[in-house]
């Protein structure tokens, strides 16, 4: 994950800290030392490196340690000010304002600006409401304007029917007719790339640009390439004045140095990250927030936007109820295990949560949590409707059959029985006690309520 070593690496040199009663200049040179060499090994840019860390040393040095708050923590606090300046302040809203508005896609071939195209198309849709359409206008790359089409019509987007035989130029303008025609009010357009820059793709884009003159040119840059996503991207905002970047393959190994640099050194902000290959996998660029997942201090604002955006509440609010009159069964809770999964799973959650990286590492020994879920699925699965909707007829010839079918062994069907009872004997006397599902934020955690306990 991107930043993950990099994390590591600040948080170890800031423990150092640890015991201190002051923050001087003798105590916080060594730790000012690793974490200039952790940013540099993490490919951030070497000016970014020294604008930083010559600020959060001025800003430290002489810093009074308020009343109950340890020097560490204060000089967590400086890092991570400096990081969300660094990283660009605040998160940079997509002008979408006009109608249509145009969206012009650019990177480098291999970036993902096929799939960025979709993703954003589906962000606007969900999050803005409104009418989205693409134009393929990659006539170069094979198959590249049938990939468009295609996830187009999988996620229902309106696409402009190009040809590889089209020149881009005409593309566009008979794509604006198009538009106007179908009602589009934000359009999309994907753009060839090449492996590398040359003239000849700039002076096309630069072409376009003229024709369709949009509202926001955005370069899609692929955060593992490094520092060398902010030489593309000086590159890129020369020819064509940039108004945004889309960073890509955020959830790989990336040392996480184009993201920490490509805003100071080029003044473009970070508009979107792309967090995995699903269409949804598309999150807005919110400098405090990545901040504070570099210094384990948690997103939990990010975490609850995901859910309210793959929560049943229905469902939910159902299975609330469920708990309340104490009729909660396996059912019930095989459907909170599905609403778990399309938040992303129980380990990719924790990222979210404040202090969870020492957990995370702790649980790399473990059995991974979310295999747990799954063997807890597997035996649900293999339970008939009776059953799951009431676990006391599971005798052991049934559990015996159970096991087999899910590839699992009957002191495992057990175990899920016994923690399931003590689940409801735990929420029958929450109830007596008026500590009920109805409290803060009834519905809101389909995934808690149900006490079960995993390794």
């Amino acid at each position: 994950m991107l930043f993950e070593s990099l994390s590591d690496k600040i948080l170890s040199s800031v423990k150092k800290l640890k015991g201190q009663s002051h923050i001087t200049d003798s105590n916080i040179e060594d730790v000012i030392k690793e974490i200039r060499l952790s940013l540099l090994e993490a490919d951030v840019n070497f000016k970014v490196v020294k604008n930083f860390i010559d600020r959060v040393k001025a800003k430290a040095i002489g810093t009074e340690v308020i009343k109950n708050v340890n020097p560490g923590q204060m000089f967590t606090k400086i890092v991570h000010e400096e990081l969300v300046q660094t990283l660009g302040g605040e998160a940079v809203d997509i002008n979408v304002r006009e109608k249509p508005s145009v969206i012009m896609m650019v990177g480098l071939q291999g970036a993902g600006k096929t799939t960025s195209t979709a993703k954003l198309g589906l962000y606007i849709r969900q999050k803005l409401g409104k009418k989205v359409g693409f134009v393929p206008a990659d006539v170069y790359r094979p198959a590249a304007i049938e990939q468009l089409q295609t996830l187009a019509k999988q996620n229902n987007f309106n696409c402009f029917a190009s040809t590889t035989v089209m020149k881009p130029t005409e593309i566009l303008k008979e794509a604006l007719l198009w538009a106007e025609k179908e009602m589009i009010e934000v359009l999309i357009l994907d753009t060839a790339g090449r492996l590398q820059i040359d003239d000849a793709l700039m002076t096309e884009l630069e072409e376009l640009k003229k024709v369709i003159n949009p509202t926001e040119v955005l370069l899609v840059a692929d955060a593992m390439l490094g520092q060398q996503a902010v030489n593309v991207a000086e590159t890129f905002h020369q020819r064509l004045t940039l108004s945004g970047l889309v960073l890509t393959k955020v959830d790989g190994d990336a040392r996480g140095g184009a993201a920490l640099s490509i805003r100071e050194i080029t003044g473009i902000p970070v508009k979107f990250m792309g967090v995995g290959e699903k269409v949804s996998a598309l999150e807005v660029f919110h400098p405090d927030r990545l901040a504070g997942r570099i210094l384990d201090m948690g997103d939990v604002l990010s975490l609850v936007e995901r859910a309210q955006d793959v929560i049943d509440h229905k469902e939910a609010e159902r299975s609330a109820k469920r708990m309340m009159s104490n009729e909660f069964t396996l059912e019930d809770f095989l459907a909170q295990i599905q609403q778990l999964k399309k938040l992303g799973g129980f380990e990719s959650m924790l990222k979210f949560l404040p202090g969870m990286g020492e957990i995370s590492k702790q649980m790399k020994t473990m059995t991974p949590p979310d295999n747990e879920i799954k063997k807890i699925e597997a035996i649900i699965r293999s339970m008939t409707i009776q059953e799951r909707n009431d676990h006391r007829v599971l005798n052991g010839s049934r559990r015996q059959r159970i096991a087999k079918g899910s590839g699992t062994q009957v002191q495992d069907v057990n175990k899920l029985v016994k923690q399931f009872e003590e689940a409801k004997k735990m929420m029958s006397g929450m109830m007596k006690m008026g500590m009920g599902p109805r409290g803060k934020g009834r519905g809101g955690n389909p995934f808690g309520g149900s006490g079960m306990k995993f390794p």
